[in-house]
Parts: C-alpha cells; structure tokens; sequence
C-alpha cells in the first residue's frame, strides 16, 4: 500500500471505541447495548488502452451503537469513530429507543451463545503494494489479453487492494475483532467480426496476493471468453435442458438463501415458509457452510450478533435441513438462532461431481448460459425470468454462442430439476460450486 495502515493498531483503537461505547449507553441508561465497528483501506488502479485512468485511494471508517431500553431498541452510526462522535452516536440511539414502540423479540442474542472460540482463521494477508506496482499489473493484464489476435480493444483493466478490521462487542462482555484482506485483478476486452462486437471478462480474487492468478493469465482468459462470443445468434423457442455456468450457478444457490433467510421468513416473503424438512433438491444433493474454514473468503468464528458460528447443513440428502437465522429473527420465527447473523459463511456443496463433457452430454440439445441480465427474482414467489446469453448445444456439443433470449422457469421447480453438477468448482467467492445441469426450463429465442 502507498499509505501505511496498521492494522493491529486499528483493530485496539476500535476495541476502545466499542468499549468505551457500551460504558456510555449503561451509564446513561441502557438495559443493554451492542457495538459494531469498522475501518477499512485500499488502493484501486483502473488503466484502458494502454493508459492510466484511474487511481483511487480509499480509508473508511464506522461505529453503529444499538441500543435496549426494556424491549425499545434504538440505533444510530456515524462515519467517525472518535471519542466525541461516539458519544454522540450512543446519544442519539438511546433518544431514538426512548420513543419507538416495544418490540418483544429485540435485544441481543443468549449470552451463553457468545463466541468462546475465537481462532486465527488466516484471512488477513496484506499487499505493500506501490501504485507503480499495482499500475504494471494492471497494465500487463490489460495488454495480454489486447495482444491476442481478434481482439479489437479494451474496456478496461483493474487491481483492488484492500485490508480491514471490524469489531463487535455486546454488554454480555462479548468482544471479538477481525483483521481480513482481499485483493483481485479483472479484465474485460471487445472483440469484433462481421456480425459485430462483443465484450467479456475474467478476474482472480484471494485473500493472499499469492494466491491469485498471474495478470497474463487474466487478460489472456478474458480474450479467449470475448472471441468464443464472436458470430451469436438467438437461439430457438422452446422448453429444454439449461446448463449454469459456475458462477451463476452461485447465483442460484445466492437466491435459495435468500428465500431460507430469517427476514424473508417472518415477514412471509418467501416461496420457502413452513417448509423445513421437505424435499427441494434431488437427494443426491446437500449444501452447508463452513464458517471456520482457514483462509476462506467469509470465514469468521462469529457472527453478527457475537454468536458461535458453526457449520450449518442447509440441505441434507434434498431436503430443507435448516433456515438461515439471526437471533432476532429466530425470535420471530420461535426457533433458534443459527448463527447467521450478516448471512451465511462459505457455502460448500456436496454431490456427485461430473465433467463438462459429461454434463453436455447428458444435455443433448439445450443451451449454455455463462451470461444473466436483469432482475427477474420474484423470492415471495420463486419466479425467474432473466435475460441471458451463452451457447448452443446440440448432440452434447457446443455448437455455437447465442444471445437476445431469455430463460423462464420456477426456482424450487428448478431445484428440483437438477440433474447433475460440475467438477469444474469456481473457488474465487464465499459459495464454491461447479455448473449446475437443469432438467427443462422456457428458453425464449427467434
């Protein structure tokens, strides 16, 4: 980085500031009170053409105080954590407490659900890196991919650097604090025939620098993904088999627990209420988190009400195992918390694993997707119309890209109409999967 940041003198800092915040809301007052504070820092470099466009160097920083006063709750943050802003910020939160109405399931989690195990999860690798460096990065990304034959510009290359700490503390005594890190490096390219232009992508993210791929390697992936969408057409009308590429098949698994959260659930805004224990999956098919697992993206011992975080099993054999719960909406919902509080954490999936090949094959004649638009998510529902582009298949193999269609379906009639899923796990965020084959969905083309 180009400016120092200490982060172990941060995260004492900001044990302080938390400290000192629920000492505040007691002595003036609160039953209760809990404290969440942050600050983050990085370096962005964004270069086009061979040239520098952009260079951005963030440091934010927060303090939210929330307070109990009886079953009242009020909240407050500020972008300052100073000692006069933090009073302020617990001022202002008990005056808001004092004039809401009483909220039966308000106020913190169980005490004797308090994290006790609070380990070094590895997730903090900072980058010292210059500018000057994280420009020739870029740079050399940007111009591997432009160097490949077809490829007529660049909308760009870019590198992001960043490390910070959050802290939590509640007046159960509870205080846990995180330093983590994150870095990437993306490339998006234009190539262009006779039919026209199209643009792709790729990037690398990891929490360790050398964990990510080579810049090269970058730019020369999203050239290949550009030039393979050169000379799409619009695919036939019908109802056939889909084939999710990774990293929407992510996307997939983003909507299903959105439908299990507790917010969605108490609120009835969700295809999925009362349907614990009944099948949604094939049962070949479970799905959990690992929240401790060392170096992942999400990992974290607790969560955002200061509870344990433990490895939950959401699907079990196809059927819905568990919901995905804070303490309060646990309270709503009269069950327990799951330790869910800020959602779930490094989402794994456990089933029979099959290559492209295969998967194309079991397809016959369908359609690819590697691209999704719009927002066509209904959860209350689980309706799904997205727009999209990809490829052909015919006889189980890529025949040709499309685009201009859409996809149209059910998402539990979707998960039920999974038929297999990919070795070909994409590992850069918090949900790893591979493609997901579904059985037969509205394709609507030429």
């Amino acid at each position: 980085m180009t400016q120092a940041f200490d982060a172990a003198a941060q995260q004492t800092l900001l044990e302080s500031r938390a400290r000192m915040a629920l000492e505040l809301a007691r002595r003036l007052g609160a039953d209760a009170c809990e404290v969440g504070a942050s600050v983050d820092h990085g370096v962005g470099v964004s270069v086009r053409e061979g040239e520098v466009e952009t260079v951005e160097l963030s440091r934010d920083q927060g303090i939210a105080v929330t307070v109990y006063v009886g079953q009242r709750k009020g909240s407050a943050s500020s972008s300052d954590a100073g000692e006069a802003s933090v009073r302020a910020v617990v001022e202002k939160a008990l005056a808001i407490a004092r004039h809401t109405g009483e909220d039966p399931a308000s106020g913190l989690a169980d005490a004797r659900l308090m994290a006790t195990e609070l380990p070094d999860l590895d997730v903090h690798h900072p980058w010292p890196l210059t500018i000057d460096e994280a420009t020739d990065l870029a740079l050399r990304c940007e111009s591997a991919g432009r160097g490949m034959a077809g490829i007529r510009s660049s909308d760009g290359a870019s590198l992001s650097s960043g490390e910070g700490v959050r802290v939590y503390a509640n007046s159960h005594g509870f205080l846990g604090s995180q330093c983590g890190s994150r870095h990437s490096l993306s490339c998006m390219l234009i190539a262009e025939d006779e039919n026209g232009m199209q643009r792709d992508y790729d990037y690398t993210s990891a929490r360790a620098p050398r964990d990510l791929a080579a810049a090269e390697a970058v730019g020369e992936s999203a050239a290949r993904r550009t030039l393979r969408r050169l000379g799409a057409r619009r695919p036939a009308t019908g109802r056939m088999p889909v084939l999710f590429d990774p990293t929407l098949a992510a996307g997939l698994v983003g909507h299903l627990m959105g439908a299990i959260a507790g917010g969605a659930l108490y609120r009835q805004a969700s295809f999925l209420c009362d349907r614990l224990d009944t099948p949604l999956f094939p049962e070949w098919f479970s799905l959990g988190e690992r929240p401790m697992e060392v170096g992942a993206m999400a990992s974290s011992p607790f969560d955002g009400d200061g509870v344990q975080t433990r490895d939950n099993v959401f699907v079990r054999d196809g059927r819905l195992a568990s919901y995905m719960l804070s303490a309060y909406s646990a309270r709503r919902l009269g069950l327990q918390t799951t330790g869910n509080a800020g959602g779930a954490r490094n989402l794994r999936i456990t089933a029979p694993l099959e290559s492209r090949e295969a998967l194309l094959a079991r397809m016959g004649r369908g359609v690819l997707v590697t691209e999704l638009m719009g927002q066509g998510v209904n959860g209350v529902t689980g309706d799904y119309s997205r727009g999209a582009a990809g490829f052909w298949v015919e006889d189980g193999e890529i025949r040709h890209p499309v685009e201009e269609f859409t996809i149209a379906g059910n998402l539990e009639t979707m998960f039920q109409g999974l038929v297999g899923v990919g070795d070909d796990t994409d590992t850069r965020g918090s949900i790893h999967t591979g493609s997901w084959l579904v059985d037969e969905m509205m394709v609507g083309g030429s």
